[in-house]
């Protein structure tokens, strides 16, 4: 069972970045995929979530209208489409897997994933 996270890297602010999740190990749709990110010398924050199952997404307030995910069942890939970045978006992002069976509000918590990719760096200048 394994993640891999890619796509961070430096951008202007205002501009966009696609950030993608490859799961492998996995029981094709019985998880879900979420993204945080974490800034230095702050919490980790959660940011969305997809079901690989069927494409149901949530977002935190802080993110949505920006951010959107998506998902390639057949590459059992997520991505974390985000425009009109911010300074204040530079950060560590990472994704996690959440496997069935969970409750909806769960989601929002890094402790109730089980899985973790290894974070991409996304820089974002003035």
């Amino acid at each position: 069972v394994q993640l891999q996270a890619s796509g961070g890297g430096l951008v202007l602010s205002g501009g966009s970045l696609r950030l993608s999740c490859e799961a492998s190990g996995f029981s094709r749709d019985a998880f879900s995929i979420g993204w945080f990110r974490q800034a230095p010398g702050k919490e980790r924050e959660w940011l969305s979530c997809i079901s690989m199952r069927d494409g149901s997404s949530v977002y935190a307030d802080s993110v949505k209208g920006r951010f959107t995910v998506s998902r390639d069942t057949w590459e059992d890939t997520a991505y974390l489409q985000m425009d009109s970045l911010k300074p204040a978006d530079t950060a560590v992002y990472y994704c996690a897997a959440i496997v069935w069976p969970y409750n909806t509000g769960d989601v929002r918590n890094s402790a109730n994933y089980d899985f973790w990719g290894q974070g991409t760096l996304v820089t974002v200048s003035s």
